[in-house]
C-alpha cells in the first residue's frame, strides 16, 4: 500500500513533513516489520496484531506516525479542493460539526473551516509526535503514563479527515483514481483502532450511517469491515 499511494498522490503536496524513524532503532525495526507485513498481502486484521514479545506502546506509536504521514498525503495532495468556500465548516455530512480545541489558541471548542482545522490539526500532531516527553525515541526511556489517552485524541481526530474526505470529496477520490487506495488506508487504520480499542465507536457513525451510493464502498460491510 506503501508503493501505491506515492504512486497516486503526490509526495510533494503533503500537508506537512513527513515524520521518519531513525535507521537502527527499536521504532525503526518496528516500522519495517509492519510495512513488510502490510506488502506480503496479509489480511489487514492480522498486520496490526501486536507482533509476540513487542512492546504496545512502541507499535501503537509507530502505527501513529505513519497514519499520520499517509493521511497528511492524502489530504495535502486532495486540498486544492478543500477550501473556505467549498468547506465553511469541518463537517462529516449535515448531522456531524467538528469543532476545534487545544491548550493554547483555541481553549473552547470553536468553529472552524474545514482547511484551517487540518491546518490546527496537523500542526498539533506534529508537535505531539515530535515531543520526547511524550513520543520518546532514545532507549531505555519510558513512555508517559498518560501515551495511550494522547493517542486515543490523536487517533480521533485523524478519523475525522476520512470522515470529511468521503463524504465531501469523494468524487475527487474517484477522478485521481485513488479510491482503491484510500480505501486500503481506512481499512488498515480502522482495524488497528479496533483492534486496540483507540477510538470510541459513537467517532465511528458517520462513517457506517453514510448514505447508500456515498463514501467508502457506500458502507462498511461492503467494504468488508466489521
Amino acid at each position: 500500500m506503501a508503493l501505491c499511494l506515492k504512486q497516486v498522490f503526490n509526495k510533494d503536496k503533503t500537508f506537512r513533513p513527513r515524520k521518519k524513524f531513525e535507521p537502527g532503532t527499536q521504532r525503526f525495526e518496528l516500522y519495517k516489520k509492519a510495512q513488510a507485513s502490510l506488502k506480503s498481502g496479509l489480511d489487514l486484521k492480522t498486520v496490526v496484531q501486536l507482533p509476540p514479545g513487542e512492546s504496545i506502546n512502541d507499535w501503537i506509536a509507530v502505527h501513529v506516525v505513519d497514519f499520520f504521514n499517509r493521511i497528511n498525503l492524502i489530504y495535502g495532495t486532495m486540498s486544492e479542493y478543500c477550501t473556505e468556500r467549498s468547506c465553511p465548516i469541518m463537517s462529516g455530512g449535515l448531522k456531524y460539526e467538528y469543532r476545534w480545541q487545544d491548550d493554547s489558541k483555541y481553549k473552547k471548542p470553536t468553529k472552524l473551516s474545514a482547511p484551517q482545522y487540518m491546518c490546527m490539526l496537523m500542526d498539533w500532531i506534529e508537535m505531539l509526535i515530535n515531543n520526547e516527553d511524550i513520543f520518546p525515541t532514545r532507549i531505555g526511556v519510558p513512555f508517559p503514563k498518560q501515551f495511550q489517552q494522547v493517542c486515543t485524541k490523536i487517533l480521533t481526530r485523524l478519523f475525522r479527515v476520512f470522515v470529511h474526505v468521503y463524504i465531501h470529496h469523494f468524487d475527487s477520490i474517484i477522478n485521481m483514481g485513488a479510491e482503491a487506495h484510500v480505501n486500503t488506508c481506512y481499512k488498515h487504520f480502522y482495524y488497528f483502532i479496533r483492534e486496540f480499542s483507540l477510538v470510541d465507536h459513537r467517532e465511528l457513525e458517520p462513517l457506517v450511517r453514510m448514505p447508500q451510493g456515498q463514501g467508502i464502498c457506500h458502507r462498511q460491510s461492503q467494504c468488508g469491515l466489521t
